[in-house]
C-alpha cells in the first residue's frame, strides 16, 4: 500500500544523469507518498524550477550539460528558490568531498551507493526543519504564515504588470510571451520584487498581490 501519511502531497525534484538510478529512487518515493519530478542535468532542472518550485531537491554532482555545484549555486542566488532544501549524491566519498559540498550550498551530502530508507529518512529530516522553521513565522486568523511587507514599497509599472500575471499563477515563460520580452527580463523583474518586499517566493508575492488588490 501507498504510504501518504504525513507527506502532504510534497513535491520533490530528483536530478541525475542516471536513468536507472532516478526510476528506482522515483519510484521509491513516490511508494513513500512523495509526488517526484526528474531531470537529467542542471539545465533541465532549471526548466522544471521554472514550472513547478518543489519543497526540496535531490541532486547528482556530477552530471553533463550542468553539474550539482552549478546549480546549487543558481538555486541559493534566486530568491524564489534560495530556501529549498538541497540533498546532493555523490559517489565521492571522501571528507573533502562532503565538505566542498556543504560549503557549495547543500543541506545534506549522501554517498552513493546509499540505502532508499536513509535517503527517505534524510528527505524527511530536512522538510521537518523547514516546516519548523515556517512555524515559526506569525501567522493570520487563517493559519497562514502573514504577508509582512514594508508600507513603502513602490513597483514599476512593468513590475506591477508581472505581479499581476503572477497572481494569475502564470509561470515566467508565459509571462515572457505574453509581454514580448525575454525570459530571463521576467526573472530580473521576479527577483526584484521579492528583494523589495522581502518575500521568499513568487506564492508569497502572489499572495501579497491579491492581499493588496494589485491583482
Amino acid at each position: 500500500m501507498k504510504d501518504t501519511s504525513s507527506k502532504d502531497n510534497k513535491k520533490l525534484l530528483l536530478i541525475d544523469d542516471d536513468p536507472n538510478l532516478i526510476l528506482l529512487v522515483k519510484d521509491y518515493l513516490e511508494f513513500r507518498g512523495y509526488n517526484v519530478d526528474t531531470a537529467e542535468n542542471g539545465r533541465e532542472a532549471l526548466e522544471v524550477l521554472d514550472q513547478n518550485v518543489p519543497d526540496m531537491i535531490i541532486c547528482d554532482v556530477m552530471m553533463p550539460e550542468m553539474d550539482g555545484y552549478a546549480l546549487v549555486k543558481h538555486i541559493r542566488e534566486e530568491p524564489v528558490t534560495n530556501r529549498i532544501p538541497v540533498l546532493f549524491l555523490s559517489a565521492k566519498g571522501q571528507s573533502q568531498d562532503r565538505v566542498k559540498g556543504l560549503n557549495e550550498g547543500a543541506d545534506v551530502y549522501m554517498v552513493k551507493p546509499f540505502e532508499p530508507e536513509e535517503l527517505v529518512a534524510q528527505v524527511e529530516s530536512s522538510l521537518s526543519q523547514l516546516k519548523r522553521w515556517e512555524q515559526g513565522r506569525p501567522k493570520g486568523l487563517d493559519g497562514v504564515p502573514t504577508i509582512v511587507v514594508p508600507h513603502n514599497v513602490e513597483l514599476t509599472p512593468t513590475e506591477l504588470k508581472v505581479v499581476q500575471l503572477v497572481a494569475k499563477g502564470m509561470a515566467n515563460r508565459e509571462i515572457a510571451q505574453q509581454l514580448n520580452v525575454s525570459q530571463r527580463t521576467i526573472e530580473s523583474h521576479v527577483s526584484n520584487m521579492l528583494n523589495k518586499t522581502s518575500l521568499n517566493n513568487r506564492t508569497e508575492l502572489a499572495r501579497w498581490a491579491i492581499e493588496s488588490s494589485m491583482a
